[in-house]
């Protein structure tokens, strides 16, 4: 949604949760290394949401990376935000595209990928994979470190 202006970020202050994903507001503060390809890495192993059919809560564990360009997203700023999904009822492949799509509109990275590695519903797991922009030549992509379904924990 809307870019917060120019006034302090949530970072060392209360900060009440928003009441959805697209009231969040996600801060950004300039990269101080801008111009250099290195690789940022976010996992979130407990996010949740709600199916929207049943309301019933699912569970995923996230992995979003991305080679920062004139911007990072700051950690608070997306922790909130990934919380406001809680109480949001979308489905697997619309939480981790909305997710991976808001960073890339408020950051505008080289590059993000985003790993949704989503716990079973009706006995089937359900893994989202999303990326844009380009690789850097050179920079070490680690792999996501999420093992195939077995049982996750």
């Amino acid at each position: 949604m809307a870019r917060k202006p120019a006034s302090p970020l949530q970072l060392g202050r209360p900060t009440a949760p928003a009441a959805s994903p697209e009231a969040a507001v996600l801060d950004r503060v300039p990269n101080p290394h801008k111009g250099v390809a290195y690789l940022v890495r976010f996992t979130a192993p407990e996010f949740t949401s709600l199916c929207p059919i049943t309301g019933q809560p699912d569970f995923a564990h996230l992995v979003i990376d991305y080679v920062p360009g004139a911007w990072l997203v700051e950690s608070k700023a997306l922790k909130l935000f990934l919380a406001s999904f809680r109480n949001h009822g979308a489905f697997h492949e619309d939480c981790t595209l909305a997710i991976g799509k808001r960073l890339v509109r408020e950051i505008r990275p080289v590059y993000l990928r985003i790993g949704g590695y989503w716990y079973p519903r009706g006995g089937i797991p359900i893994d989202v994979f999303w990326q844009t922009g380009k690789l850097p030549k050179g920079l070490w992509l680690p792999d996501q470190g999420v093992a195939p379904y077995r049982g996750r924990g």
